[in-house]
């Protein structure tokens, strides 16, 4: 999706675990290893982003980890709250505001989202150390936060 504000949009993650594993999307266009995720759109709270991404990326049916209130509240919705944000440079006018979630799966049988990614697989703690992935600092962070998680 295209941005949808010229200088901040918000933006969702999900570090979704599966047996000691992370998956992470080769992204075509920042040609760089990332977790599944993007932009919320102007119709969506960040749990229906976070729900849809994950199933146009990798169609896996996940739990998501992190908590919300389980109590009633006529007119209020409670959210995911997020494990971790953060505000990054996209260019030089241009910035996000990210929301990180953790999630699992039971199954790892992924689908291959071919128009947006290069590759798509499950990552142990190990490759989150091998520098032939050369991770950005913060996703290698908060993928091995998520394998604490779980």
């Amino acid at each position: 999706m295209a941005h949808i504000h010229e200088k901040i949009d918000f933006v969702v993650v999900a570090y979704i675990m599966n047996k000691g594993r992370v998956l992470m999307i080769h992204h075509k266009k920042l040609n760089m290893w990332l977790p599944i995720g993007g932009h919320i759109e102007l119709d969506e709270d960040p749990d229906e982003a976070m729900l849809r991404e994950i199933k146009e990326e990798c169609g896996l049916k996940v739990e998501i980890l992190n908590s919300k209130p389980s109590i009633y509240s006529k007119g209020t919705k409670f959210l995911h709250t997020p494990s971790f944000m953060d505000i990054h440079r996209i260019s030089d006018t241009h910035r996000h505001i990210v929301m990180v979630y953790f999630a699992k799966s039971e199954s790892d049988a992924f689908v291959h989202n071919q128009e947006e990614h290069n590759d798509i697989r499950w990552f142990t703690k190990e490759d989150f150390d091998n520098p032939e992935f050369t991770w950005n600092e913060s996703v290698r962070y908060y993928a091995i936060e998520a394998l604490k998680v779980v």
